[in-house]
């Protein structure tokens, strides 16, 4: 953590965003291209919506990245505030920043899973794959569609993720980690959780 952070913001967004195009590219085109639903659809010519979609999506990275860094960044702002240590709202984002690269890894793991283990997936497949999530200890087509986005959202990265905002609390306040993990924790953490049981309330 304490190397990224040392990174200069623009160029570790950059990088970021790089990362995120090619896994974007390579899942677009080497997995969910290669199944045969959307041969089928290529072979019609009927697949000029999901080639805009995924246009939409190579274009939106960095939009996205920023919305993503700024929120969790006033969260943790919010959370240094409430807990009475001065923290800027630009090192909160570097933290944000940072943090993200650690999602870049199961991004990786689920590209080599599909196309090295599970080569012949069907699109909910991959929809409902997360690696070393809760989703892996049910069947998705035997359970409410409304527990598939909650159960891929509590993972080992995740956790992970967590663990370092509150690296990256510690360095930047120059608070223990016990510190830094109670401003994580009862900031970003329950917003999290709040968040997911707001969605399973409104999901229809």
């Amino acid at each position: 953590m304490r190397d990224l952070l040392d990174i200069r913001p623009a160029v570790l967004l950059a990088l970021l965003c790089l990362l995120t195009w090619l896994l974007l590219y390579i899942k677009q085109n080497f997995i969910i291209m290669e199944m045969a639903a959307f041969e089928i659809l290529e072979e019609r010519g009927q697949l000029g919506v999901f080639r805009i979609f995924a246009a939409l999506q190579f274009l939106s990275v960095p939009a996205v990245y920023l919305y993503k860094f700024s929120l969790i960044a006033l969260v943790l702002w919010l959370g240094c505030f409430a807990w009475g240590y001065r923290v800027t709202y630009f090192s909160c984002w570097q933290i944000a920043l940072a943090a993200e690269m650690v999602f870049i890894v199961p991004e990786l793991l689920k590209i080599a899973w599909f196309m090295v283990v599970h080569t012949d997936p069907e699109f909910w497949d991959v929809r409902s794959f997360y690696p070393l999530s809760l989703m892996h200890f049910f069947d998705y087509s035997q359970i409410d569609g409304k527990w598939h986005y909650p159960l891929k959202a509590l993972n080992a990265f995740e956790v992970l993720y967590w663990l370092m905002l509150v690296a990256g609390v510690h360095l930047k306040a120059d608070k223990s980690y016990a510190r830094a993990s109670a401003i994580v924790f009862t900031s970003y953490v329950a917003v999290f959780l709040a968040w997911l049981v707001y969605y399973l309330i409104i999901y229809k």
